[in-house]
């Protein structure tokens, strides 16, 4: 897991302000818009980072076997994937259309390297108390920053209250929220309460999130290219090459 961020360093990355293996043992928990959980925080940096790719209804999302080297932003700068090759094709062509004040293409090819591009994401994890396992939630970073500074916010007293972790709203008015649970008395049930006693002085298994993402060679990301509709012949690459792809570094411009 050399690519990811977790506990400390991960946090670093959720409070900038700048934009494995596949035999999981744990898999991300069901969170779609209508979800919720009760939960116990059992620390402030039980997360890690990533960047997946993937494009809606056509392609599900994926880290990279081999991850390209991105800079403070995120942006890609070298050891380029075919995903990252894409993106930089209509950035390129973006920049060119800037310079020939075509606006219309301007957005046209903004929205086309955006969808290849590698999003931030992090993944969170909790416990559930209707359970007493644990659970890890896929949070984008906006949503994963609300949701911390919530956990930051009662830091001192995660020993004594239960959290509801609920998501809300569709598309780009989605919210995920995490809000204390005052009166554990009256909303919680015995069993969760129960299952709330249980973890106290426990640690949360950061080895759960071993394993937790899908990751793709070269080959296999080419493969989802197409899949995505997009024309690889335009980058260079084919169906069937060699599994990972030698990009010079000097081949887009930043």
């Amino acid at each position: 897991m050399a690519q990811f961020q977790s506990g400390a360093d991960a946090l670093n990355s959720l409070n900038a302000t700048n934009e494995g293996g596949n035999g999981s043992k744990a898999e991300f928990a069901s969170f779609k818009s209508g979800t919720s959980y009760k939960v116990r925080v059992l620390g402030t940096a039980d997360l890690i980072k990533f960047y997946c790719y993937s494009v809606f209804k056509k392609v599900n999302s994926f880290t990279a076997k081999n991850p390209s080297v991105k800079n403070a932003k995120g942006f890609a700068e070298s050891n380029f994937t075919p995903w990252d090759l894409a993106s930089n094709y209509y950035s390129d062509l973006k920049r060119k259309a800037e310079d020939a004040g075509q606006t219309a293409k301007v957005e046209e090819y903004k929205a086309e390297a955006g969808k290849y591009r590698a999003k931030e994401r992090y993944a969170l994890g909790f416990i559930d108390l209707e359970t007493g396992e644990p659970i890890i939630v896929d949070l984008s970073k906006k949503q994963a920053q609300g949701v911390h500074a919530i956990i930051k916010k009662y830091e001192k007293k995660l020993g004594k209250l239960a959290f509801e972790l609920a998501k809300t709203g569709s598309s780009t008015s989605t919210v995920v929220s995490l809000s204390p649970i005052i009166d554990m008395d009256d909303d919680l049930t015995d069993k969760e309460r129960e299952n709330f006693a249980k973890l106290d002085g426990k640690e949360f298994d950061m080895s759960l999130f071993d394993g937790l993402l899908y990751e793709a060679d070269d080959k296999e990301q080419i493969e989802n290219l197409v899949a995505a509709g997009f024309d690889i012949t335009l980058i260079g690459l084919s169906i069937g090459g060699a599994d990972h792809v030698e990009i010079p570094e000097d081949k887009f411009e930043f």
